[in-house]
Order: C-alpha cells, then structure tokens, then sequence
C-alpha cells in the first residue's frame, strides 16, 4: 500500500474535499522518507521551517474534564503551554502521549493532521503562520503534507488565531 493508500491520508483528502478544499486534497504529497519534524519537513520541501505547521496535541485539564487541544505552530518556535492554558482557560495543559493522540485523532504522531479526526477538536492557530503565502501541514501520515493558507487553517478546523508562544503579553 503507497501511502497516499494510508486510511489517515484518505480521511484528511476526504476532509479537505468536504470543506471545498480541492486543491489542498490534490496538493497531498507523499515525501521519499518520513518527516516527522517541522525541520524535516522543511527541508523536504525547501521551505522555511516557519512555513511548516507543526500539528501540536495537547492533554488540557479542567476544573471537572480532560480534553484533546489541537495546537498548529510555526515550525520555527515552540508552543508555550501557560500560554496555551491562559488561552483555554484550562488548570493544566500537557503533551499527550502517543495513546491520547492517536485516540482523538485517528494519526500518529509525526503525521497529525489539521482534519480528518474522529471528532472536532479544539484548536488555536498559530499568527506567525499568517506571514507564509504557503503553510505545509502534515495529511495523517508522517510521509505527507498538504499546501494551504492560513486563513484555510482557521476555515477548515474552525480554529482560533493566537499567539501560541506567549510572548505576546510578555
């Protein structure tokens, strides 16, 4: 089986062409080796690693619940998880281990798509990714990436715009 045969692929082309993302579901691209880091990925395909968008899962705790974030961060920082729970409003938020990520999104870690997923997730959008004309997501599986915008990051997961370092109110 290629990968672009891989199930978590055909769901996040599927996804995407449901949200009348069909260029973004034909753009799938299938790399010679795994890229499971922003910068692999970046290199694979000769981008900056800012344009990359690292699909960041996150464990968040609540006053009374436990929930899956979604965080989609510039490959070129790192996402600041008091910043991330200020943004949430949860008590706690945590990297999730391989077991949570691969329960509420169907991928594994590496190939984590923005789509695609069992159920809708929570998520925040990086801003730093507004200055990229072409954001590289990762399709379900850690040998595919699909081109998009910003702005269709936030249309297809229905997600916030943030600033996931937090250096913004420092």
């Amino acid at each position: 089986m290629s990968s672009l045969d891989h199930p978590a692929v055909a769901k996040v082309a599927a996804a995407l062409a449901e949200a009348g993302q069909h260029d973004a579901a034909k753009g799938i691209r299938i790399l010679p080796a795994e890229v499971r880091t922003a910068a692999q990925a970046a290199e694979a395909l000769g981008v900056e690693v800012g344009a990359i968008a690292n699909s960041l899962v996150f464990r968040t705790t609540g006053t009374t619940d436990e929930r899956p974030l979604l965080a989609l961060t510039s490959g070129a920082h790192r996402a600041d998880t008091g910043a991330l729970a200020a943004l949430t409003g949860s008590t706690r938020v945590e990297m999730a281990d391989p077991a949570f990520v691969k329960a509420h999104t169907g991928q594994v870690i590496g190939g984590v798509a923005p789509v695609g997923h069992p159920a809708a997730l929570d998520t925040l959008v990086d801003v730093a990714l507004r200055r990229y004309d072409v954001v590289w997501a990762a399709a379900g599986h850690a040998k595919s990436v699909f081109p998009t915008t910003f702005d269709d990051l936030l249309a297809l997961t229905g997600g916030r715009a943030v600033d996931v370092t937090g250096q913004a109110n420092r």
